[in-house]
């Protein structure tokens, strides 16, 4: 296993955290809600929520996560560079992130997956996560971009 530590992002990491989303395939809106304006906003008002797993100075890893005040978070953005997948590092973020959020006051955490993604659902389940089938996710956006 490689050697790994885990610390929250900056902006600086915020090209490094693009090029990995790539390359394990996660979808990105570079002019909307992953655009750098909205990060770095984001950023700065939760920067708990944005956690990095490094390889020496590499990113090989992200999760990024949200807080409601119904008692909910959310674990939003889940990547682990293919290279170094397999090694418990999702499993670590996971864990960093949700004791970030029960810190917030989250009693509840669920995580948004874009299917097909088998293997974050199989992760999630492992976690202890229960898959929700009589729950419907309907979204109104105002722009294409978010």
């Amino acid at each position: 296993m490689a050697k790994v530590t885990i610390r929250r992002l900056t902006i600086k990491d915020y090209d490094q955290m693009l090029k990995l989303w790539e390359r394990a395939g996660l979808p990105i809106k570079p002019k909307g809600r992953d655009s750098k304006t909205m990060t770095a906003k984001q950023m700065r008002e939760f920067p708990e929520f944005f956690l990095g797993a490094f390889a020496g100075d590499r990113l090989v890893g992200v999760v990024i996560g949200s807080y409601e005040t119904r008692f909910k978070g959310w674990i939003n953005r889940l990547a682990v560079d293919p290279e170094y997948q397999r090694q418990g590092f999702a499993q670590r973020l996971v864990k960093k992130m949700e004791d970030a959020l029960r810190k917030h006051g989250a009693e509840i955490i669920c995580a948004l997956i874009e299917t097909p993604n088998k293997e974050s659902e199989n992760l999630f389940q492992k976690m202890g996560y229960k898959a929700h089938k009589d729950i419907l996710y309907l979204s109104k956006r105002e722009s294409k971009a978010i």
